[in-house]
């Protein structure tokens, strides 16, 4: 069925695009001895994006702006631990198979970041810093989703840097033309048995994702204008509806990847974290209202109080 739909797309969209979508031969710059690296930037990029707005959002539900910088302080580092283990654990023939490194699983910069890592346990991270600040849990999480999915999106072009997450070889007009790649040095070198740097060209899946990813940020910003949702409930959109498009994906990636039945882990993983989504929803339907009713001068009333505890998340 996608490849169905790419080739009825491709005539349409052919007229004055390029012959193919470049990537960059480097992901690396020198600040004198300082490696200063592409895919780095585009996560912190994501991640000051997602704060900014994280912190607009925490004010609409009555909290103190400068709270989306004290909880990511807690979120953030879990997260990137547990993108970082969950890629380890998925992909570990780069670091314990044969001719692999184990020191590399620490070498984060040069990519490898499992998105459904990150929220698990930046959802920890979150929970230990809400916490702290006396904030509920879900009045963060419901305000810090839609900025996660721009975060993500922002993310994914450190894959195209990395000339890396690339989909199957192509001849449509928007291919992707991707360099045989040296990880640690961070730059293209030349193909075994080529003089060539260009391995081929390939669905710009990076593309893809980071295009639904805002796409999701928005729906998730208008659903939460539109209809009076309950605590948890926006985030659990945001679990069920990011494996919508991962799946997509998942399914146009031509890397090596482990399997379960015959299907990528990854796939397997976006089912269940949907089905998961679907049950957060379905658990927060008796909380509170997620955004507090407004005065006449715009600012947050008291927030209805919950029927169903009373002790802070």
């Amino acid at each position: 069925m996608t490849t169905a739909l790419v080739a009825a797309l491709a005539p349409a969209v052919s007229a004055g695009l390029p012959a193919s979508i470049p990537s960059p031969t480097s992901g690396v710059w020198h600040l004198g001895p300082i490696p200063i690296r592409a895919y780095a930037l585009c996560i912190l990029a994501g991640i000051a994006v997602a704060v900014w707005l994280t912190g607009r959002r925490l004010r609409d539900r009555g909290h103190a702006v400068e709270m989306a910088v004290d909880i990511s302080a807690w979120a953030v580092p879990f997260g990137i631990v547990g993108g970082r283990l969950y890629h380890v654990i998925t992909t570990p023939d780069p670091y314990f198979g044969e001719g692999g490194h184990p020191l590399h699983a620490f070498f984060i910069w040069q990519g490898g970041l499992g998105i459904w890592g990150a929220i698990a346990l930046g959802t920890l991270g979150a929970w230990i810093g809400a916490r702290r600040h006396g904030v509920p849990l879900m009045d963060f999480a419901d305000a810090a989703v839609p900025g996660v999915a721009v975060a993500q999106a922002l993310g994914r072009w450190g894959n195209w840097f990395n000339n890396e997450l690339y989909g199957r070889r192509t001849d449509v007009p928007w291919k992707l033309e991707i360099h045989c790649w040296d990880q640690a040095a961070g730059h293209a070198t030349t193909c075994p048995g080529s003089s060539s740097t260009v391995l081929g060209y390939f669905h710009p899946t990076f593309l893809y994702e980071s295009l639904f990813c805002l796409v999701l940020a928005l729906v998730l910003v208008l659903v939460d204008r539109r209809f009076r949702l309950r605590r948890g409930q926006l985030f659990g959109l945001y679990v069920a509806g990011y494996p919508l498009g991962r799946i997509v994906v998942e399914l146009m990636r031509s890397d090596e990847a482990h399997r379960i039945l015959g299907q990528r882990v990854n796939v397997w993983t976006s089912i269940l974290v949907f089905l998961l989504g679907l049950a957060i929803v379905w658990a927060n339907r008796d909380r509170p209202v997620a955004l507090p009713d407004r005065d006449a001068h715009g600012a947050p009333q008291a927030p209805e109080p919950s029927v169903t505890s009373h002790h802070t998340e």
